[in-house]
């Protein structure tokens, strides 16, 4: 098989050793002590030479250092931290955008769609139009030409057997892949030669830009995940330390500290990433190692970047923007605010979460006892405080009422929230619902109206949850609090949100691609998790809609543009008129970065990272 030279990037630098931790911070939490260990990782290999290259200070003209071990090590070394932990390196086997986020550091699509919805190659030669023959006139198939230059980070080359490989994957119902129902338009893909792959879908598709691009785009290299192409995929080892045609790629992944917030025990973890020594782009990238620091909090994430500067960039912080904008005056770091397509939402359960069926709750065929009734839902929408929500989130947050927000030309101009205790008292007045003795809470035929409202653990999430427990005690509704570590959360444990175990859970889900399809498609009903699918599936809520499921179908083969865009408003209607969620606040991701970090190009379609390769460091 041959292989490229191996090239030095960036810095030059190759480090040998593993430099020792440099001591303990400890961080007061509640009345507990949470404990965290730093630890400074220097990086052995560089493709598959065995030669380890050691840093020595460049000397003055007098014989002096210029930079010290530790500085240098400082300079060359970017680091990141999620505070909530990546655990599923996969793209394809993680609905997470914690784990979609650190995988692309490794992984790359064909293209992505940059900030103004224009798409940009990444492994692709060039993106395929009308114009060049590539898509075809009636829409049934789109053929992409592959870069010629690409390699593994293990220098093995990168062919359209990978592509190929990828969907092959994706596909597999015994994987029971994340990315599954993007690729559900495709009929096949074939390799016309090494270099050129086609993608044929079922029927005349006008959204052919979605399979291999961003996200859910990603591209495996076979000759490492072909062994676990099935049930066991998730086994791979290479989920947890990804080796992808990206500037870096990720040779260690270790649990750190198991630390207290509040009275949570939370486990961090910390991943390394090396500079792909076979990257097509000469002089990048330009870090000798990354350093992926999982776990903990935002408040502590923003701490570390904005106060100590210990941290390079922490991605996705939701302290509410009264902490974060006095630390920005810090002069540290910068806040950066990317608002795409993210929107805040209660997601209803239409399920019963207290109900065992074959040993699952929250079977789909069973109705919630009290949330089944479109006017609780109605009467929960009108009790919630949306505009005192969106305040807590500062210049990241607007309040809204639609699920689908953008692009903006989807936007559906039929729906808005009233906050109206005396609209929802009286919904549930007409439901039966009554405090029949006089406790507080309404009850009907011996139920009580108790909520269980579980939300990812910090600090602006129960903000929220204070906000909208105080809104509905007002109308006589009671709701339990549970507060669940992030990355148990977003999991797919009982705690998590697939199994949904509780009547509310607060989240979003962005999309993936300008074309609204991907992610409306959530809400069909073979997307509602369950055993069956390994709880695959992101209808969360558990609501099936034949009308809705009807639109979607049509979306997914009409080419009129005004038509189509008209099909998703009606679909975003469905869903706010029956209250299957309750839109809270459009989101701006928020992120951190130091002041001496430039090459950010922040877009809502892909991770923040997706151009990780151009970022460096400005001074020593």
């Amino acid at each position: 098989m041959r292989k490229r030279p191996l090239r030095v990037f960036g810095s030059g630098l190759v480090v040998s050793e593993l430099i020792a931790d440099d001591g303990l911070r400890r961080t007061s939490m509640g009345n507990k002590t949470a404990l965290w260990v730093v630890v400074l990782l220097a990086v052995v290999l560089v493709g598959c030479t065995e030669t380890a290259v050691s840093v020595t200070p460049t000397p003055d003209a007098v014989g002096t250092p210029t930079m010290s071990m530790v500085a240098q090590e400082r300079f060359n070394t970017l680091r990141i931290v999620f505070w909530q932990a990546p655990e599923m390196l996969n793209p394809h086997l993680s609905g997470s955008a914690k784990d979609l986020g650190a995988s692309r550091i490794a992984y790359e699509p064909l293209a992505t769609f940059d900030a103004n919805g224009e798409l940009v190659p990444f492994l692709a030669a060039q993106i395929p139009s009308l114009e060049n023959g590539q898509v075809a006139e009636d829409g049934r198939s789109v053929t992409w030409k592959l870069r010629e230059d690409v390699y593994w980070a293990d220098g093995e080359p990168f062919t359209a057997d990978d592509v190929y490989f990828t969907y092959q994957f994706i596909i597999n119902p015994d994987v029971k892949s994340a990315s599954a129902s993007v690729y559900r338009s495709v009929q096949e893909v074939k390799v016309l030669d090494p270099y050129t792959v086609q993608v044929i879908f079922t029927e005349t598709n006008p959204a052919w830009y979605v399979p291999f691009v961003g996200f859910r785009g990603m591209i495996l290299p076979q000759h490492i995940f072909e062994a676990y192409n099935g049930a066991n995929a998730a086994q791979a080892p290479a989920n947890a330390t990804p080796i992808g045609t990206g500037p870096y790629y990720a040779i260690k992944n270790e649990p750190q500290e198991v630390i207290f917030l509040g009275d949570n025990l939370v486990q961090t973890n910390q991943i390394t990433f090396a500079p792909n020594p076979y990257f097509r782009e000469a002089g990048t990238p330009f870090f000798g190692q990354v350093i992926l620091t999982g776990g903990g909090s935002s408040d502590e994430a923003a701490r570390l970047v904005m106060n100590t500067g210990e941290v390079d960039f922490a991605w996705n912080l939701t302290t509410s923007s009264d902490k974060l904008l006095p630390l920005e005056e810090l002069g540290n770091a910068k806040l950066v605010v990317n608002f795409g397509a993210r929107v805040e939402r209660l997601v209803l359960n239409h399920s019963d979460p207290y109900t065992e069926v074959n040993g699952e709750r929250s079977n789909k065929d069973v109705p919630h006892p009290y949330l089944s009734d479109l006017r609780v839902r109605q009467a929960l929408s009108y009790a919630i405080d949306r505009d005192s929500i969106a305040a807590l989130y500062g210049l990241s947050g607007r309040a809204v009422s639609n699920n689908l927000v953008v692009p903006p030309t989807f936007a559906s101009p039929n729906t808005s929230y009233e906050f109206n205790l005396d609209k929802a008292a009286a919904l549930l007045d007409e439901a039966g619902w009554i405090d029949s003795d006089g406790d507080g809470v309404r009850d009907k035929e011996g139920i009580e109206l108790r909520l269980i409202y579980r939300t990812p653990l910090d600090t602006i999430h129960q903000e929220t949850q204070a906000i909208v427990r105080r809104n509905l005690a007002q109308i006589d509704v009671a709701v339990d609090l549970q507060p669940v570590d992030a990355g148990v959360f977003y999991s797919k444990a009982s705690d998590g949100v697939f199994l949904f175990q509780a009547d509310m859970q607060e989240l979003f889900i962005g999309m993936v691609s300008p074309d609204p399809g991907t992610y409306m498609v959530y809400w069909t009903c073979g997307q509602i998790p369950q055993a069956a699918n390994s709880w695959s599936g992101f209808n969360l809520e558990r609501w099936c809609n034949a009308d809705y499921d009807m639109l979607y179908t049509q979306s997914t083969t009409e080419l009129e543009p005004e038509r189509r865009q008209q099909l998703f408003i009606e679909m975003n209607d469905l869903l706010v008129n029956d209250v299957v969620m309750i839109p809270l606040v459009h989101l701006g991701e928020v992120s951190a970065v130091g002041t001496d970090i430039e090459g950010l190009d922040p877009t809502p379609w892909d991770s923040i990272l997706w151009n990780i390769k151009d970022w460096r460091r400005t001074n020593p």
